[in-house]
């Protein structure tokens, strides 16, 4: 079953179960390159740039009350995901992603329609362009789109996933943090510190990337709406910037506020880069503090096994009871695809030539897709690793007393050469440099015993 609709093109033919319109579907027609499609989070916040604007401008008189209502009622649905299937174009169509904002005028103007008259039809009595997409242009609105659905998810989402890690990792150092381990450098045997300390550094790593996030909120938070085709603001109420950002923040409980320069905010995507540019760094932190695990976790006979992590499922289909790091590793692949959007988004927003960017829906998926899988894979980390976490004491702490590097706290007792001796003497032997350095009666035993104390390597200070 189908339905006719007309356009300057002459008829198209919808399905007759949909409520877009001719434009959609002629987009559906022409961009058939993938199966990727803007998440639900974009179009969830550009529902909310639409009902928003269309309440603007009942304020400011241009649109009658009873239509400017029925068309914040249609958004507030499609906003709690009840027309989901309505949005179905592919991510990489027009660069200004103005099929996508055709596609919700649409289907906004042709459900109010059907529940206004009883048929289904796109621009009577709601036109898509002359209501719903009034005083806007896809120039300014898809811009706000990016800018807000980032804001909304990482305020939401990606920021608490983040500070309850940040929480875990601290739980973590009070429960195991005291115990002292074999330090390394370049994978190699180094001086002794604590899972307390190592741990500390992954956890800041962490307060950086929420601090640097917060940072960019701001900036985030500015809307270039009213705008229209160029920035000027044609065929747009002066007061509309300001109106619609109002009544946004309202409805989102966030500080929204117009843009301080349209002509920057819609002919680049600088703020994409630098939010994309965090989320890297985030997942930068995220794939060492995996790997870390990962190296901590190994064995359990011929590797470091420093700790045991919650065993979640059997690793290989031919060797019995093999249990990997799956979160771990899942985390890394994130990470990559993360560091992959990156670059994405980085080309795309080059592409700013004049008074728009025209690789404005690639940057849209990049962008969110990497907030949520950074979202998702944090509080797995979180979850099902960092909170399960026990250091195998016993082994770590054998391990530190016999380490031959521990000879470096002698060198200002008995100089550099010297104290090689003993660690060379120690690594050949398969003694402790306890023993190495009394013996070669560089030291009393007691005076050693003092030096090499772990207590006193971890906290040199004290």
């Amino acid at each position: 079953m189908s339905r006719i609709e007309r356009d300057s093109f002459g008829e198209v033919s919808i399905p007759d179960n949909s409520f877009w319109g001719s434009q959609t579907q002629r987009a559906l027609q022409n961009f058939k390159i993938s199966n990727l499609r803007l998440p639900f989070e974009f179009i969830k916040s550009l529902a909310v740039i639409k009902r928003s604007a269309a309440l603007a401008n009942v304020r400011l008189k241009l649109l009658p009350k009873d239509l400017g209502d029925i068309i914040s009622s249609v958004c507030d649905d499609i906003i709690s995901g009840k027309y989901d299937d309505n949005f179905p174009l592919d991510v990489f169509q027009t660069g200004s992603a103005t099929s996508t904002n055709m596609n919700i005028n649409e289907v906004i103007s042709t459900i109010c329609n059907e529940r206004l008259t009883g048929i289904r039809q796109t621009k009577q009595p709601i036109h898509p362009n002359d209501h719903v997409n009034m005083c806007q242009s896809s120039n300014d609105v898809i811009p706000s789109t990016i800018r807000l659905s980032a804001l909304l998810e990482i305020t939401n989402t990606l920021i608490p996933a983040l500070e309850s890690l940040h929480n875990g990792i601290g739980e973590l150092i009070s429960r195991q943090g005291n115990i002292i381990k074999t330090g390394r450098t370049h994978l190699m045997d180094a001086l002794p510190i604590t899972f307390g300390q190592e741990f500390s550094g992954w956890q800041t790593q962490i307060g950086h990337g929420i601090e640097r996030l917060k940072g960019s909120l701001t900036r985030l938070s500015q809307l270039p709406l009213g705008g229209t085709a160029v920035g000027t603001g044609v065929n747009a109420h002066k007061e509309f910037p300001l109106t619609v950002t109002m009544i946004i923040s309202d409805y989102t409980g966030l500080d929204i506020r117009p843009c301080q320069n349209r002509f920057e905010a819609q002919a680049s995507m600088d703020i994409a880069v630098e939010v994309s540019g965090h989320l890297k760094t985030i997942a930068t932190s995220l794939f060492k503090i995996a790997s870390d695990i990962r190296l901590m976790n190994s064995g359990p006979i011929c590797g470091l096994n420093e700790i045991r992590i919650k065993p979640l499922q059997y690793g290989s289909s031919m060797m019995p009871a093999k249990v990997n790091p799956v979160i771990a590793e899942a985390v890394r692949m994130v990470c990559a695809k993360v560091v992959g959007n990156d670059a994405t988004i980085t080309f795309s927003a080059a592409a700013g030539e004049f008074e728009l960017n025209t690789m404005l829906p690639v940057i849209a998926y990049c962008l969110l897709e990497s907030i949520g899988i950074l979202s998702s894979a944090t509080t797995s980390l979180n979850e099902l690793v960092i909170k399960g976490l026990t250091v195998n004491e016993e082994a770590v702490v054998y391990k530190a007393q016999q380490n031959p590097i521990l000879a470096t706290a002698l060198v200002p007792f008995i100089g550099y050469d010297k104290a090689k001796d003993v660690i060379q003497k120690a690594m050949q032997s398969n003694k402790p440099a306890l023993e190495i350095v009394v013996k070669e009666g560089y030291l009393s035993y007691e005076d050693a015993k003092a030096i090499l104390d772990l207590k006193k390597l971890i906290m040199p200070d004290d």
